[in-house]
């Protein structure tokens, strides 16, 4: 068992290393807390696979495996968050992934069903719901161009 003055010693060195750490994490390139690096590998997979024949499935399996294990960030990426990360690679630099813009609309085909789906139902979008939520309102009462969501434009 640690006596009380050196668990205080401990315990002084651990708080003053805590701001050395915050320095360290303040230090890194831009680049490695921004993902771009793991963006241009998952484009990089995502577009050689597209244009060497194999189907989205695949090749976006592939791609976001690789944009989840190598993200420098503590939580895991979104497929929505890794697919505009490919989709900003690919487009700061298209003569990296040749014919590869037209395979981009595949990574946002899930999303435009859901919101046409949701439009056939009646369903007010998922957005419209948070927002309706948000300002105590019913989400039964919530549409697209509610005055609650500010987003509707």
């Amino acid at each position: 068992m640690l006596r009380p003055a050196t668990h205080r010693s401990h315990l002084g060195r651990l708080l003053a290393a805590l701001p050395l750490a915050a320095l360290g994490w303040a230090a890194l390139p831009s680049e490695a807390l921004a993902g771009t690096d793991t963006g241009a590998k998952g484009a990089q997979i995502y577009c050689y696979m597209r244009s060497s024949g194999n189907n989205h499935e695949v090749s976006w399996k592939a791609a976001y495996a690789t944009v989840k294990r190598q993200s420098a960030s503590m939580f895991k990426t979104s497929p929505e968050h890794a697919a505009v990360m490919i989709t900003e690679a690919v487009v700061a630099d298209p003569g990296k992934y040749p014919d590869c813009g037209k395979y981009l609309g595949d990574l946002y085909v899930k999303a435009v069903e859901k919101a046409e789906e949701a439009q056939k139902t009646g369903e007010p979008h998922p957005d419209a719901k948070r927002a309706a939520e948000a300002n105590g309102t019913s989400s039964s009462s919530a549409s697209g161009t509610s005055s609650g969501n500010r987003y509707a434009y």
